[in-house]
């Protein structure tokens, strides 16, 4: 069983596998690289001057690799809650088990299936991410109906991962990288 299950592979579930991931939780990753970003042309994500979507998708993708998440190429045919947390089920067949389960799609039927609370089309969540089903996040599209960019999307993600990792380890976290 892994620590957290991501359900989309945009900015705000790459955001949130980057945080995790790079703090040491087991990370697995699920979509099919289709996000509305290869549409895109990023001029107001602070620190990129002018880029793709594409090229922020395939940087974005490696850099999660790179820190030990694993990305599969694939849909999600069903999510469930567990005793111990969530199991989903690929259109392939396979099964993935974890504590921590996050949406960053824009998927209805999976927050269906697990009695999510939506307001106004979307998931009800608070300001981290976290729905009413215990161990649950929406962030990104998932949880915003309007107002949304790349740069909202990865901070969702971020601060669904800090408030996992905080659980996880006890106390407050914040992911802060010295010189």
């Amino acid at each position: 069983m892994t620590d957290v299950l991501i359900v989309g592979d945009g900015p705000a579930g790459l955001s949130a596998a980057l945080l995790l991931a790079k703090n040491d939780a087991d990370v697995d990753v699920f979509g099919t690289d289709d996000t509305p970003m290869h549409k895109a042309m990023l001029l107001n994500y602070l620190g990129i001057p002018k880029m793709t979507g594409t090229e922020f998708q395939e940087i974005s993708r490696k850099q999660v690799q790179d820190f030990g998440a694993t990305l599969h190429n694939t849909r999600i045919d069903g999510v469930e809650a567990t005793d111990n947390g969530f199991r989903l089920r690929t259109d392939d067949g396979d099964t993935f088990e974890a504590t921590y389960l996050i949406l960053a799609t824009t998927n209805k039927s999976h927050q269906k299936d697990l009695g999510i609370t939506r307001e106004n089309g979307v998931a009800a969540v608070d300001r981290n991410g976290r729905t009413n089903v215990d161990g649950c996040y929406a962030i990104g599209w998932a949880s915003r109906k309007d107002k949304i960019q790349a740069v909202i999307s990865a901070g969702d993600g971020a601060a669904a991962a800090v408030d996992i990792l905080s659980e996880m380890k006890g106390e407050p976290f914040h992911d802060f990288d010295v010189v």
